[in-house]
């Protein structure tokens, strides 16, 4: 008999850092660890209903994980620039939200190597530390700079982006954890490639603003997961409301069920029930 364990609208899932990392799916006001129900049934309902991660007004279609369209086209949060950070136009006046600009983007950002699908570079803000990592599914990170804002972040990893990839591929990552690497010598090799790139950055910023970080330690994650798919299989509540199986693992922020996986973050704002089947 199934057992209904929560419903409300679906927000990115929360992680803590332990080994394995410890999930909790949130669902409206509901908190709901999904550790424990490895290896047990589970089942996600679509009912139907999304409303905006932002204002909670009701709408037909998310846009950007989780807003309707108003808040899509009005919010800072939403600018291409937040995908974008080397494009960042706070300094020209132009920023959506110029009060949320200075709160989330004029702050320390990380520069990061990532291990997800192989070695990465990317960005978050100091205070999202480790999470972004564990969103990726990351099983290596370590942070190489810290500097004073985002824009400062991108002309960084966009330096970086002709030596290394800049994107993870998610299929690759849900078959399995990435060989692992000497993330000191990755550091070490991008340095010298960049170090044109890098020395006009200092010139114009300053090195109090971009600054390299030479001893941080490599952070490894684990992950709950009791099988990794041969094949990956994505799952979507918009084309099949009812979705579920045994659930085999938790990485990044999927599901992985033995019949597909699901984004959780993909869905953000759907109203949904969840039910452990068996």
């Amino acid at each position: 008999m199934a057992e209904l364990l929560a419903t409300g609208a679906v927000r990115k899932m929360k992680t803590a850092l332990a080994s394995p990392v410890a999930y909790t799916m949130i669902l409206g006001e509901h908190e709901i660890p999904l550790n424990p129900y490895l290896g047990k049934q589970l089942q996600l309902e679509f009912l139907g209903v999304i409303n905006c991660i932002h204002c909670n007004r009701k709408t037909s279609k998310s846009f950007n994980q989780g807003y309707c369209y108003p808040c899509f086209k009005r919010l800072a949060q939403c600018d291409s620039c937040i995908v974008s950070p080397e494009k960042c136009h706070y300094a020209a006046g132009t920023c959506r939200e110029p009060e949320w600009g200075e709160q989330h983007c004029m702050i320390d950002h990380i520069v990061y190597l990532a291990n997800t699908s192989g070695i990465k570079v990317g960005i978050t803000r100091g205070s999202q530390v480790p999470t972004r990592w564990m969103d990726q599914g990351a099983t290596q990170a370590r942070p190489i700079f810290r500097v004073s804002n985002r824009l400062q972040s991108g002309l960084v990893e966009t330096a970086f982006k002709s030596h290394i990839a800049d994107k993870t591929n998610w299929q690759a990552m849900l078959k399995g954890d990435a060989e692992p690497r000497d993330l000191e010598e990755v550091r070490q090799r991008l340095m010298e490639d960049c170090a044109d790139e890098l020395d006009a950055l200092f010139q114009v910023h300053g090195l109090q603003a971009i600054t390299e970080l030479i001893d941080e330690p490599d952070v490894h994650i684990d992950y709950p997961v009791l099988e990794y798919p041969s094949k990956v299989k994505s799952l979507n509540l918009d084309k099949t409301p009812v979705i579920g199986g045994t659930l085999l693992g938790i990485k990044g922020q999927y599901l992985i069920f033995d019949t597909g996986v699901i984004n959780m973050r993909k869905y953000g704002g759907y109203n949904v029930s969840l039910l452990a089947t068996g």
